[in-house]
């Protein structure tokens, strides 16, 4: 069977918003190990410096994006940090990974309906911190599934290292995909958290001979391919364009919008197309909305816990042809500075922080407003590709046209 057949999974039709609204505050806490601190008072944090970003005071914020899953901060968590007790539109799935893309959809229909007029998108973690205690962290949300307990974790297919092991060798099989390709991608993204103060592993370079000698943590799949577990949280604000022009920083319109999915869920053994991602469905969409090709886009963030999932995800957005991304992160594409397809230039989830996505979103908005750390000369249009394995999204963003 192809891998691209649509068999497997299926699209999310959305309305036609582009144009519609614009992000107009960003607001990042420290990214840092272990820090101590609490995931709400970290997402307080994200939320007061995005709203102080935009301009506005957290009386003018009425409505509220955040995970239901990692339920840190929602409305009432923003009324007890800020003192405020108005009413408030919220919708519990935004905050980060592929939510992180599709949060200014839900904003923008809440804008549309005039159910809010600036809308907090928020996510933070305390996953390295929780970690010496066992709770949180990405491995015990999959531990507590049912299936997973009964049909995968007695046989060793546990936990996300293995998962994208697996897939990591099926991809050399099929496509003759070389660990070298999959270190220059890790090779990449630190260079890139080296240029940036904020990134985690900023004072640490990273060599391919370096990666090539690496602890396995799942044959093929080593230590550098895998991201690390972090502490911070940033946060985001929505509203119109045309109120967006009245604010203190230039509006980084929403151009596209769109959301894939896989029929099987979280159980990656179970997919048909075991090398490819719900992009296949989603990226298409979001261009199309946005009235872009792939050829358009000056700045990919994607989200990145394992090398092969930026390998997936670039082939299946339509960067390059199937099983040729290889090839093409091999060449020097993803650099910041010389790369075709400049790529996660914050350092992405393997170098700059596990943040599970908002900061790649955080990262366009700097590309796009010129205030980056790795900028990319004459950035004008930037896309998001979110991923939590059952689903994707793909957001595009741009300068106020």
């Amino acid at each position: 069977m192809p891998v691209n057949d649509p068999d497997w999974g299926y699209r999310q039709p959305l309305d036609d918003i582009a144009g519609r609204v614009a992000i107009v505050g960003i607001g990042e806490t420290e990214y840092s190990k272990a820090s101590g601190r609490t995931a709400t008072a970290i997402g307080a944090e994200a939320a007061e410096r995005a709203i102080a970003d935009a301009g506005l005071t957290p009386a003018d914020i009425d409505g509220l994006t955040y995970s239901g899953t990692f339920a840190d901060f929602g409305v009432a968590e923003f009324h007890e940090h800020f003192g405020t007790s108005h009413e408030m539109w919220s919708s519990p799935w935004g905050g980060g990974m592929a939510w992180a893309g599709t949060a200014p959809y839900l904003a923008a229909k809440a804008i549309e309906n005039r159910e809010a007029r600036n809308v907090l998108n928020v996510f933070p973690v305390a996953w390295a911190t929780q970690r010496e205690s066992m709770t949180g962290g990405p491995g015990e949300v999959h531990a507590a599934q049912a299936l997973k307990q009964n049909l995968e974790v007695p046989f060793g297919f546990f936990p996300q290292p293995v998962y994208f092991a697996t897939i990591m060798r099926r991809h050399m099989i099929e496509f003759g995909t070389t660990r070298e390709q999959f270190g220059a991608v890790a090779v990449a993204l630190r260079r890139h958290a080296n240029h940036n103060p904020a990134a985690v592993f900023h004072h640490k370079t990273l060599t391919l001979d370096q990666y090539l000698g690496a602890a396995m943590l799942a044959d093929p799949l080593c230590l550098f391919d895998s991201c690390p577990i972090s502490d911070g949280g940033a946060a985001y604000v929505t509203t119109s364009v045309e109120r967006a022009r009245d604010l203190r920083r230039d509006p980084v319109v929403v151009q596209g919008v769109a959301e894939g999915y896989s029929g099987s869920g979280t159980h990656w053994a179970q997919q048909r197309a075991f090398t490819s991602t719900p992009q296949v469905f989603s990226a298409p969409d979001a261009f199309a909305m946005a009235g872009i090709t792939p050829a358009d886009v000056d700045v990919l963030t994607c989200y990145d816990p394992f090398t092969i999932v930026s390998l997936m995800q670039i082939e299946d957005m339509g960067f390059c042809a199937k099983g040729e991304a290889g090839a093409f992160v091999g060449s020097g594409a993803l650099a910041f500075d010389t790369g075709s397809l400049p790529y996660n230039p914050h350092g992405g989830l393997l170098s700059h922080a596990y943040v599970l996505g908002i900061a790649h979103v955080i990262e366009c908005v700097k590309q796009l407003r010129g205030i980056a750390d790795a900028q990319v000369t004459d950035c004008e249009i930037a896309a998001y590709g979110g991923y939590t394995g059952h689903m994707a999204s793909t957001l595009v963003l741009s300068k106020d046209r």
